[in-house]
């Protein structure tokens, strides 16, 4: 008999017995008659004191599962099947590319970053020179800026497309198991270099296709149709449709596509700050007190208000993680923040930001505006402390005072921070909402904002500022045979979302058979 269940069990009683003990216990039956115990979703209630592990579980009494075979199977050979251009690395590229193969189709992916080992040995040059190169950092290169970002792969987005073939593409790359079942998963950004060269590896052994150091300098359009593309000035790769999945940072790309007249619009976004507490404060706030801190993972948390009719929220939050550098151009700071797969660093961070319109930034305002908005705070940051890779960052407390921080608390940023009052250069558009924010906090969770609590800026790519804007079937309003993509298209934000938006476009190239 197979029997579906959801139980809510003690921290302590779940670290210190078998899972079919518990079951045995909760269903009332001999424990020598469960065979098997599947977790179909794990989860952590904590509003109350009396902290509880939320399981659904299928459980097997008297019999056993039977042996599921491998469903995730790709082709040998697709070389003499039709193409298709992916421009960028990134989970939307990746997973675009993944299910135009397995249709049968050729994908030919051009990266203007470096594989993921060369990137790697690249972000650590930047730490010890203080100096970013423009085309290989924590966005650019194979695996996209989801390769540096823990790996979170929670998504609102679940029913817009495959999101259970995508998780499951991950375990078969080398993630855990756990991502199939836990509310919040995430993979970790040591885990993630992995499962990156696992998925370029089946690309290159099915046929597909795989170039870095391939910068798309243009598109090549006849008729209103686009053929393909230029590459570094001067070759030309022609296919039959090209998806754009630049990621949200390739302004390169914004810039090749305003020049030809291609149509973009402005699109609300958020700018803000990463903030940073200690990870046993966060905690002992979440997990309401000292008794159960042994027993559970870091805890999250997850903020929303409203100032003047504006959201302003936590982003990205990072238990057990750390501030990285996150800037593409020299003479700007952007932060962001990671998490390797055990979380088990001292420090939680998470972006604390501010949605922006594009009626903030101008009355008539066009996307060369957002774009300009956005790189003109990223270079105030720089001004602010005019130190390399050293970000400016002030204790919340201050922040909120308008005080200059005389001392400032360890982080975990390791380029360094430098005190500087955020409250006078951050634009008062954004620096009042978040103050606003930070009151209404205090009031609801006093030990959040205290002396040691402290906040790096900016945050300032959560989002696209822009779209690449498409119809209802993904391709391009003025261009057929493109496809905008993914976050760098403003139709995507965060790992899973951004490579459902992939596997969405490749099943519609799949169907309409060019």
């Amino acid at each position: 008999m197979i029997k579906k269940i959801q139980i809510f069990v003690n921290p302590v009683d779940y670290k210190n017995n078998t899972l079919e003990k518990i079951v045995a216990l909760n269903i009332k039956i001999s424990e020598n008659r469960i065979k098997h115990v599947q977790i179909l979703k794990y989860s952590i209630d904590a509003r109350k004191p009396d902290v509880k592990i939320v399981l659904q579980l299928q459980v097997y009494i008297d019999e056993y599962p039977e042996l599921q075979e491998d469903e995730f199977q790709f082709p040998t050979n697709v070389k003499n099947k039709g193409n298709v251009v992916i421009v960028g690395m990134g989970p939307a590229g990746m997973f675009a590319a993944l299910r135009l193969l397995i249709n049968g189709i050729k994908p030919i992916i051009l990266e203007q970053g470096k594989n993921i080992s060369e990137r790697k040995k690249d972000i650590a040059q930047m730490y010890k020179t203080n100096i970013v190169d423009e085309f290989s950092n924590y966005c650019f290169g194979e695996g996209g800026a989801g390769a540096f970002s823990d790996g979170k792969l929670y998504t609102r987005s679940q029913k817009k497309g495959d999101f259970k073939w995508f998780l499951n593409i991950l375990c078969k790359a080398g993630a855990s198991q756990n991502i199939l079942i836990n509310s919040h998963p995430h993979i970790g950004s040591d885990k993630l270099l992995s499962i990156i060269k696992n998925i370029r590896n089946w690309i290159i052994d099915s046929g597909g296709e795989v170039y870095y150091s391939a910068k798309v300098t243009d598109l090549i359009i006849e008729n209103g149709v686009c053929k393909g593309v230029e590459v570094n000035n001067r070759d030309k790769i022609y296919a039959d449709a090209t998806i754009l999945a630049t990621g949200h940072s390739s302004r390169q790309v914004y810039d090749m596509l305003i020049r030809r007249g291609i149509f973009i619009e402005p699109k609300a976004f958020a700018m803000g700050v990463r903030i940073e507490h200690s990870q046993h404060l966060i905690n002992y706030m979440q997990y309401h007190g000292e008794k159960y801190l042994k027993y559970l993972p870091p805890a999250e948390y997850r903020i929303v208000e409203q100032v003047e009719n504006r959201g302003v929220y936590s982003f990205c939050m990072c238990p057990g993680g750390t501030i990285v550098p996150s800037m593409v151009k020299q003479h700007t700071i952007v932060v962001n923040g990671m998490s390797a797969s055990k979380r088990n660093s001292a420090y939680a961070n998470s972006g604390f930001v501010v949605e922006i319109r594009p009626e903030d930034v101008a009355k008539c305002c066009s996307a060369v505006d957002m774009l300009k908005y956005q790189h003109d705070i990223e270079h105030m940051a720089y001004k602010a402390v005019n130190d390399g890779l050293k970000a400016p960052a002030q204790r919340i407390v201050d922040f909120i005072n308008n005080k200059y921080s005389v001392t400032l608390p360890k982080s975990s940023y390791i380029p360094g921070i430098v005190s500087s009052p955020v409250h006078e250069w951050l634009l008062t558009t954004i620096s009042y909402k978040l103050k606003s924010a930070f009151l209404k906090i205090q009031n609801k969770m006093p030990l959040f904002i205290n002396e040691n609590a402290i906040m790096l800026g900016v945050e300032s790519r959560t989002s696209s500022p822009v779209r690449i804007t498409r119809n209802k079937n993904f391709e391009h309003v003025q261009i057929k045979k493109l496809y905008p993509c993914g976050e760098g298209a403003g139709y995507s934000g965060g790992i899973s979302s951004a490579a459902l938006d992939g596997i969405n476009i490749a099943d519609t190239i799949v169907a309409s058979a060019f």
